[in-house]
């Protein structure tokens, strides 16, 4: 389970260190293997270990492609997704043209999401975070059941 954002810097060759507290598990029950590919609907990108990410494609694998959504979701799912291994100091060599649909600058931001971490830069990292609160202060949010009844 992954939680908390983390502030970490982008080397010049695109590179970032995973958080030692995260590093352990990725290395002792997925070997430091991680895919990464672009979030369909936000500016920043998403972080899987290899088993959550065969789960993924499993499931994207049983949908029908004659469906166009299908088609689109398993195109950005599927196409923009990068294998890669932790490096000895638990650093991970992001692709170019993932860098690119994030906008990441030197500073980014990796947010752990339970099974997987989102990449953002940090600037549009704390703008979504104020949109985001802004919006749930409103009231004027979307229809949600399964969090009707959510307790914190």
């Amino acid at each position: 389970m992954f939680r908390g954002a983390n502030s970490l810097s982008l080397d010049d060759k695109g590179r970032f260190s995973i958080p030692t507290r995260y590093r352990q598990p990725l290395l002792s029950e997925e070997q430091g293997a991680v895919i990464c590919t672009i979030a369909i609907n936000e500016p920043c990108l998403w972080l899987y270990p290899l088993s959550e990410w065969r789960e993924i494609e499993s499931r994207l694998q049983r949908l029908s492609n004659t469906n166009p959504r299908v088609r689109r979701w398993q195109r950005m799912l599927l196409g923009h997704a990068e294998e890669y291994q932790l490096d000895k100091n638990g650093r991970i060599l992001l692709a170019p043209t993932l860098r690119a649909h994030a906008g990441l600058g030197k500073k980014l931001m990796l947010v752990g999401l339970l099974n997987k971490f989102e990449i953002w830069d940090e600037a549009r990292w704390y703008e979504q975070m104020q949109a985001d609160t802004e919006i749930e202060r409103s009231g004027d949010v979307e229809a949600c059941p399964e969090l009707d009844d959510f307790s914190l």
